[in-house]
């Protein structure tokens, strides 16, 4: 009987995921530009995390998750700055930025208001600028990331987690990441057939995987070169995507934006990346990033 109550559950979720609609967070406007300098190979972060916590019910089929990052750095540098991102089955929550002149360790917080089940990822560049004598600028960098499944079932109570522990939590797991994947691919393939991507020569990266390479290089490049473009895609994502949300969310406080996790994709050949999305105003947008030393067309 337990099972058969478990799948009700889980019919009601997959109803529901893609119609949830709620508060959405940004960023304030009044925030400096990121910027990519070759990265100094004598500093860097000494911790960085985020992490999403199911705090309690405040309601019924409603709930609050914190959202957090933190990150920190041995003696203050000319610039700090931490972006972070939230989706919630695929779909763009909330931008969070914060820059410190003179800075040193970078903490965000904030509590986010959730409706019935859900799956929840997070992810953050952690930036910084260290300046030197006859104007010589470095960057550091590192990224984090986290979800959280949020199971809110009629017949079971209020329960969340990061990696299943049981079978029960298993097959909320693999429910709702079939119910949002189906839709970012439905999403994605738009996308690549709009701007008529053969997509087979591209290793695909959504961003919420962009984490995984700090450690494993893009197709054909090695890992310092893997770093370099990843601060650049930063830099091209803030100006041209997080910061489009931020001012379009200023219009109108309870605005609600249709986006979903943009779609990186490295080229299989080692040349450049492109990164597909639809802007807040709903229209695909894709942008090019050729890499250092590619040859040209």
């Amino acid at each position: 009987m337990k099972k058969a109550y478990m799948y009700v559950g889980i019919g009601i979720a997959l109803c529901i995921i893609l119609l949830v609609v709620s508060k959405q967070y940004w960023l304030p406007l009044d925030e400096t530009v990121v910027k990519y300098f070759p990265l100094d190979d004598t500093k860097q972060l000494e911790q960085s995390s985020t992490s999403l916590t199911l705090l309690s019910e405040s309601d019924k089929d409603e709930y609050d998750i914190q959202w957090k990052t933190n990150s920190t750095l041995a003696e203050p540098i000319y610039l700090r700055q931490d972006i972070s991102l939230l989706y919630a089955n695929g779909h763009l929550r909330g931008i969070l930025s914060k820059w410190k002149e003179s800075g040193q360790n970078v903490a965000l917080e904030l509590n986010v208001h959730g409706e019935d089940s859900g799956h929840y990822q997070a992810v953050t560049y952690h930036h910084g600028e260290v300046h030197y004598p006859d104007d010589k600028i470095k960057s550091i960098q590192d990224m984090s990331q986290a979800e959280l499944y949020v199971v809110d079932s009629p017949m079971t109570p209020l329960e969340s987690f990061q990696k299943p522990e049981n079978n029960t939590q298993s097959e909320w797991k693999k429910t709702l990441d079939h119910a949002t994947n189906q839709q970012l691919l439905y999403e994605w393939n738009q996308l690549i057939n709009h701007f008529q991507i053969p997509k087979n020569d591209y290793e695909s990266i959504p961003l919420t995987s962009l984490p995984d390479y700090i450690s494993k290089p893009f197709p054909q490049l090695n890992q310092q070169q893997t770093q370099q473009v990843i601060g650049q895609l930063w830099e091209g994502l803030y100006k041209n995507y997080v910061l489009d949300f931020a001012v379009e969310s200023q219009k109108s406080s309870d605005q609600t934006f249709k986006s979903y996790i943009p779609l990186i994709l490295a080229d299989k050949g080692g040349t450049h990346l492109l990164v597909i999305y639809e802007n807040s105003k709903g229209k695909k947008i894709k942008l090019t990033q050729r890499y250092p030393d590619s040859p040209k067309d």
